[in-house]
């Protein structure tokens, strides 16, 4: 626990990777946030000279243009994708002795005043902000289910209306604009580094949840990110929505890293309804053979826990 009265160590953890324009806005708006500590920037073996930029940082940034806010970088000899970068950022930050590690990727973009509003819910282990489209505020980047129920909403309106006292409880978007205590980093361990990207950000949310953490998503608090395409696609006549994206990569990956997650935290009843959907996405909703099979070998991976099937499709 943070004593009474004490100001907490809050580290900004960024991972970061081929986008250097990205992170070095990232960056200059982090340096405005006066109340973090420092910022930590894991790159994973980006080829687009970010490594060589951060190595320079001190040399570069001299007199008035120094950045206020310490910025160190650390580049990994290979991609270890948003797990790996995440598994290492923690990591890095309570090595520091951070008190609060706040996640994020390149490419969002926290309110100035973002992590000013999470810090006021002193109460929470594991809570963040609204992510809103960049290009349409009004609109959500990743839809929230609603607690209590099976409503799904894209719209920041929505949110508000069913918001009470300003939160969301026991919802969090992980990894963009998070905060998470040491106390439950301890409880619970660091990110899975082994999923390489989607639902590593899921599976730690559910590993907190199942340890008892506190989770909410604070309304007022926003990060602005681009529009990631069709997460949340309707399917089955509308009744549900499945997370389809044209990327082979991510797809591999949600296949085996999803039916992971449902299996342990869920149960065998919802991995199979997960297939089900699946099945049903590709053969009905948006027929795609190639796509079946890449769900199968996906899904067959994580049955036997193989997260090494990734590598073909980088």
């Amino acid at each position: 626990m943070i004593e009474e009265g004490r100001t907490p160590s809050i580290a900004a953890v960024v991972v970061t990777f081929n986008r250097l324009e990205l992170l070095q806005t990232l960056l200059a708006r982090l340096d405005e946030v006066p109340e973090l500590t420092e910022i930590l920037v894991i790159d994973n073996a980006s080829t687009d000279g970010t490594g060589e930029w951060l190595a320079g940082l001190d040399d570069r940034e001299t007199g008035d243009d120094r950045p206020t806010t310490p910025v160190l970088g650390r580049t990994l000899a290979e991609n270890g994708g948003g797990a790996g970068g995440f598994h290492d950022g923690v990591a890095w930050a309570m090595e520091r002795g951070a008190d609060l590690a706040w996640l994020m990727d390149d490419d969002g973009l926290p309110d100035v005043a973002c992590l000013a509003r999470l810090l006021e819910e002193r109460d929470l282990d594991f809570w963040g902000p609204l992510v809103v489209d960049e290009a349409d505020p009004g609109r959500l980047v990743f839809p929230i289910r609603l607690p209590g129920g099976t409503r799904v909403v894209h719209r920041l309106a929505d949110v508000e209306r069913a918001a009470t006292g300003g939160r969301i409880e026991g919802i969090v978007i992980p990894f963009n604009g998070v905060l998470v205590t040491r106390e439950l980093v301890e409880r619970i361990g660091l990110p899975r580094a082994e999923y390489f990207i989607w639902g590593d950000d899921h599976e730690y949310r559910l590993r907190a949840e199942a340890a008892g953490a506190r989770i909410a998503t604070v309304v007022e608090a926003q990060v602005r990110h681009p529009s990631v395409g069709d997460l949340g696609s309707p399917m089955m006549f509308g009744r549900t929505t499945y997370n389809h994206t044209p990327s082979d990569l991510k797809h591999y990956c949600m296949a085996r890293n999803n039916l992971v997650n449902l299996r342990t935290y869920a149960g065998p009843l919802h991995a199979l309804a997960f297939v089900v959907k699946t099945v049903w996405f590709y053969t009905f909703t948006r027929p795609n053979p190639a796509r079946l099979r890449l769900s199968a070998r996906g899904m067959y991976a994580g049955l036997r826990n193989d997260f090494t099937g990734h590598q073909r499709y980088l």
